[in-house]
């Protein structure tokens, strides 16, 4: 299997949260991962504009899609901590796109930089996450 055809397959096998709260895959590369989520009213607080907690599922999925793309055969990734910094509201009907770069990749730790951006091009949240590396054993039974 070539890195681009790995890059795509771990790319394309998201987890069923994202198809709950409806995100799409946009790009994907080692050192870039760009997702969007189109904003409905199931994801908007009580004020009508993106819950915090959406936001954040969105830049937890993307810098763990991001992490995964940088591991080596035998690991999985879990999120450390993640740090937000919210900015602007995203209003129901806009799109919400977070894109994924790395600070430092080590072989314990990742460390991405995901910004969340609007339809207009303005910068709505910035989160910091820290990806920890862990050696991965499939389940018994």
């Amino acid at each position: 299997m070539t890195d681009a055809e790995r890059i795509a397959q771990i790319a394309e096998r998201q987890p069923e949260f994202t198809k709950l709260l409806g995100m799409e895959m946009v790009e994907a590369e080692l050192d870039r991962v760009v997702m969007a989520l189109p904003v409905t009213k199931a994801l908007s607080n009580r004020n009508g504009v993106m819950h915090g907690g959406a936001i954040l599922g969105l830049t937890d999925n993307v810098g763990g899609t991001a992490a995964s793309l940088n591991l080596k055969k035998g690991e999985n990734t879990v999120t450390l901590e993640s740090k937000v910094n919210f900015l602007r509201p995203i209003r129901i009907g806009d799109t919400a796109r977070a894109t994924a770069t790395p600070v430092h990749i080590g072989g314990t730790t990742q460390i991405w930089e995901v910004v969340v951006t609007r339809g207009d091009g303005k910068v709505a949240a910035r989160v910091t996450q820290t990806q920890m590396t862990i050696q991965w054993k499939e389940p018994a039974g």
